[in-house]
């Protein structure tokens, strides 16, 4: 048994939807400007070309029901509805083909930004790790495994509403590069592992969450997580 010098971190995991089990969590990767739509509204051009990535602390994930504190340094916080991929089999150099078969489940997702902050940093062309991967920054609803579930079809909805007014609505069909593709790519960046999650990628319609609001996000068949802001 290791002995370690000070006391070891808790575990991050998350919940599985009929199940008293829980998905240990190792890294969270977020794939940026994955909609077309949502390029267009940061004013970029929503051209196909190879995928872009950003990291969370894989702590950073909170799960459905959950009440934050508005984080600081920020005046502006933002929602950005994802569908979230959690991978069940790891591997390096995956092919597209067979990028699907290392998936264990999926599930609705928040990626939390601090846009001002996220904004000041593109301006001055610093990195904006602190503008999204902040503490409590990846809201997660409970995963549902592929075993019991199957992949979630093109034509499941997204959407994200802000005290019940929606706010985002796309189908998943609509990410410029599909799940398989980002596995596939990502894959040749680093070794993916079991426990590592991949968000996915927002479409149109990001904005501001409030002190005292509840944002909900909710993907056809893969159930819904709500955080609220106090």
């Amino acid at each position: 048994m290791t002995e370690f010098a000070i006391p070891a971190p808790a575990q991050p995991s998350l919940a599985i939807a009929g199940s008293d089990a829980r998905f240990p969590v190792r890294r969270i990767f977020c794939v940026g400007r994955n909609y077309a739509d949502h390029a267009r509204e940061m004013g970029h051009d929503p051209d196909r070309e190879p995928p872009f990535f950003f990291t969370k602390p894989g702590d950073a994930v909170i799960g459905d029901g959950a009440e934050i504190a508005y984080p600081p340094q920020t005046e502006n916080l933002h929602h950005e509805a994802e569908l979230v991929v959690a991978i069940g089999t790891g591997g390096r150099d995956i092919a597209a083909a067979d990028a699907l078969s290392h998936v264990w489940g999926y599930g609705a997702g928040n990626d939390l930004t601090r846009r001002d902050m996220q904004n000041k940093a593109k301006e001055m062309r610093r990195p904006w790790d602190m503008s999204k991967g902040f503490d409590r920054s990846a809201p997660c609803g409970a995963l549902y495994a592929v075993a019991e579930h199957g992949h979630p079809p093109g034509t499941a909805r997204i959407t994200c509403t802000v005290d019940g007014a929606v706010t985002q609505e796309s189908t998943l069909d609509q990410m410029i590069w599909p799940v398989a593709d980002v596995i596939a790519y990502l894959s040749g960046l680093v070794e993916l592992q079991p426990g590592d999650l991949i968000m996915t990628g927002t479409p149109a319609g990001v904005g501001p969450i409030a002190k005292g609001q509840a944002c909900t996000v909710a993907i056809d068949g893969l159930g819904a997580v709500t955080t609220t802001l106090i």
